[in-house]
């Protein structure tokens, strides 16, 4: 049967009338296919948009981890501004993107691996759409070559401590010191498992490897900068994906939160906003993860050149800050997760705080969030995409608010 894509959804398949869904489709084309279940598994393009473009991954129709890598840059750029324009307007906000800042291909620079034991050996990948099938990507367009090249690593752990039931589930990060490597669903750890995957460690240059949440290999600190400090975050703990992506948003926050002499940072991590921001501010630094503070305050400590930084370990979905708290500083910086943090920006909304930097990996969320803040006299002052996650349907956003 034919159809006709009207749209992409926020998974980014493409939409006929119907509604039918058809996976690496664009608006304006005529597909054809079998439809099951009101879902074209694999349509065969009768009419190609003119911003179809030839994948640049082998990798592509095999792998689930890009959804978008069939559509130009500039389809991609306009269907992502486009995204955060429909999220602001279903909350009666007029606001649109001042700009996307987009990072390069080759360089995501943490991602999770598939493993698993075969009969032929060792298998790592990203999953196959909608599939458990793991796909092998030694010529992926979208990781950072250096964790390409930590693949031989993962496929000596996965034949040490994985089965064949079961996949291994392997959270790598590039750090200054090697690949940074937490595996979870692995094998019962004991004696002679952790002499194995430590050999493997040292062998393969692993700075660090976390074996279901155990320290099972340290050979080298795996340090983050985060500024001028160095930073040893614990094993698994968030990183912006890519560097470009980091530098963007940290250079936002300072430019919204310049002149401010007292700043406050919630959800703070391991201090990607914190420690940039104490070249020119002292910090309070608000997070509800306490290794991750004490990291922080670790590459604090250790560095030169900073102004104070203090830390509060604190849960803000139950036990957001209040007027009283907040009115103490300057400005604050905002990175919630992506379900936002609706108690919080509330309390923010309330509060006498004239400068507002929010960082959001959902555009839903945030305009929600941003509702609130808009409707007690905020405004937006600049707002900008800045898009990590390349040929993927995830939007992350920066935004400055200022109280009129």
């Amino acid at each position: 049967m034919q159809v006709s894509i009207e749209r992409l959804g926020h998974l980014g398949d493409g939409i006929a009338p119907g509604p039918v869904y058809a996976p690496r489709t664009l608006p304006g084309e005529i597909v054809e296919g079998a439809i099951e279940d009101q879902r074209i598994e694999a349509p065969r393009i009768i009419a190609p948009s003119p911003d179809r473009v030839r994948p640049q991954c082998r990798h592509y129709r095999s792998c689930g981890g890009c959804a978008l890598q069939h559509a130009s840059d500039g389809f991609v750029t306009r269907w992502k501004t486009e995204v955060v324009r429909a999220a602001l307007a279903a909350q009666g906000l007029g606001a649109v993107p001042d700009a996307i800042l987009t990072s390069p291909p080759r360089s995501r620079r943490r991602a999770v691996f598939a493993g698993r034991r075969t009969k032929g050996g060792p298998l790592v990948g990203f999953h196959a759409p909608r599939s458990d099938a793991i796909t092998r990507i030694p010529d992926c367009q979208l990781l950072h070559p250096l964790l390409i090249s930590a693949l031989p690593a993962l496929e000596a752990l996965v034949d040490a401590g994985g089965s064949r039931r079961t996949a291994l589930r392997l959270s790598v990060t590039v750090s200054q010191d090697g690949p940074d490597v937490a595996v979870s669903s692995g094998k019962p750890l004991d004696q002679a498992l952790s002499v194995d995957l430590a050999r493997i460690a040292g062998q393969f240059g692993i700075a660090r490897l976390a074996w279901d949440g155990e320290l099972v290999a340290l050979v080298s600190p795996p340090a983050q900068t985060f500024g001028r400090a160095a930073v040893v975050s614990p094993p698994g703990a968030f990183l912006q994906a890519t560097a470009e992506g980091e530098t963007a948003l940290v250079s936002e926050v300072r430019r919204a939160t310049r002149g401010a002499n007292n700043v406050l940072d919630l959800f703070s991590g391991c201090g990607t906003f914190s420690l940039p921001l104490a070249e020119d501010a002292e910090v309070h630094a608000v997070e509800g993860n306490e290794a991750m503070l004490s990291a922080l305050d670790a590459g604090w400590r250790g560095a030169t050149g900073l102004k104070r930084v203090t830390t509060e370990a604190r849960d803000l979905f139950r036990r957001p800050m209040l007027p009283d708290e907040l009115d103490r500083f300057d400005a604050v910086v905002i990175d919630p997760p992506r379900a936002g943090a609706e108690r919080q920006v509330a309390e923010l909304a309330r509060s006498g705080i004239s400068i507002i930097a929010a960082v959001s990996c959902n555009p839903v969320s945030f305009a929600r969030d941003a509702r609130l803040l808009m409707n007690a006299g905020y405004e937006i002052q600049r707002l900008v995409i800045v898009d990590q996650f390349r040929w993927s349907t995830h939007v992350e956003l920066f935004a400055g608010f200022r109280r009129k």
